[in-house]
């Protein structure tokens, strides 16, 4: 089903406008008892019933990420479009802004914290590899609305045609590689790097995970601290980076010191296929997977270039 159509069936005509199982296709992760736990949790439940309750007013909120570009006023007409028939409000920009004051932010933070993490099956492909559950980390910027409010803590990015036109914060995310759901994430102003965010996620790593991190995260006091969480590394250094050779192995990998972590290094070309075609590049790869018989370098590579690609 297209995400239109997940939209449009979030509110059903059967039973009520609001009752209970008849928000479509969002209550089937998010349940309304669900909901209800982190209204009460929150102690954002509206304290008389309105025509906007806190409820539907949190399944709006999920539903507009979907619809980002065309705001509140636009979700709230995909998701009533089929009610014909029923009396049902058509509040105002004002009035779903209100709304959405109401509640604030707890809930939706209550929930992401309820539900965020790996999600992962022992047969999901990608998830799981030699017993470590494959995660990554990585960063994106997202546009956020240009008011005075969003203003006051963001900032545009400098451009050739006068800037961007709006706001823009930075978003740290990690993830499962093979079921690609949020382990964790942290996000701010663009003017704090991505290595300087990543700190913020250490709390959701653990020992039995191997997180994967391009060369942008391979500086060695936030290796370090990733390791100490227990959690195994799998990074990409900068080619020119002069690494100590202190044990050469069989599968071409060498032990050596990233700091005062001991890893062992795999250096390899690995080529990429993209619309653009083929391109071949010189990777060299740090492991806090020290052991070359049991996490062979071959195997590593695979992992590393496969770690966006697993489905």
């Amino acid at each position: 089903m297209d995400t239109q159509s997940v939209i449009t069936r979030t509110i059903t005509v059967s039973g009520g406008r609001f009752a209970p199982g008849h928000l479509g296709e969002l209550t089937q992760h998010l349940p309304f008892e669900m909901v209800d736990e982190a209204l009460t949790a929150t102690r954002t439940t509206q304290s008389r019933l309105r025509d906007l309750p806190s409820r539907v007013v949190v399944y709006l909120l999920l539903a507009a990420c979907l619809f980002p570009e065309i705001g509140y006023p636009g979700v709230w007409r995909k998701l009533t479009a089929s009610l014909t028939g029923l009396p049902l409000v058509t509040p105002t920009t004002s009035g779903l802004a209100q709304a959405r004051r109401r509640i604030g932010v707890a809930p939706l933070r209550w929930l992401f914290d309820l539900l965020r993490g790996p999600a992962a099956t022992v047969g999901q492909r990608g998830t799981w590899w030699r017993g470590l559950l494959v995660c990554a980390i990585d960063g994106t910027i997202l546009t956020v609305p240009d008011n005075p409010r969003m203003l006051a803590r963001f900032t545009k990015h400098p451009g050739n045609h006068g800037g961007t036109g709006y706001p823009q914060i930075r978003l740290v995310a990690l993830l499962a590689c093979g079921t690609r759901t949020l382990i964790d994430a942290v996000f701010g102003p663009t003017t704090t790097g991505e290595t300087t965010y990543t700190p913020h996620l250490l709390r959701s790593l653990r020992p039995g995970m191997i997180l994967l991190a391009d060369r942008n995260f391979g500086a060695k006091d936030l290796i370090t601290e990733i390791a100490d969480t227990g959690a195994d590394v799998l990074v990409r250094l900068k080619n020119g980076r002069k690494m100590p050779v202190l044990a050469r192995y069989p599968d071409g990998s060498y032990l050596s010191m990233l700091g005062r972590l001991l890893v062992r290094v795999v250096e390899c070309e690995i080529t990429i296929s993209t619309t653009a075609g083929r391109h071949t590049g010189v990777y060299r790869l740090a492991t806090t997977l020290t052991d070359h018989h049991h996490y062979p370098a071959a195997e590593l590579i695979t992992l590393y270039h496969h770690r966006w690609g697993a489905t």
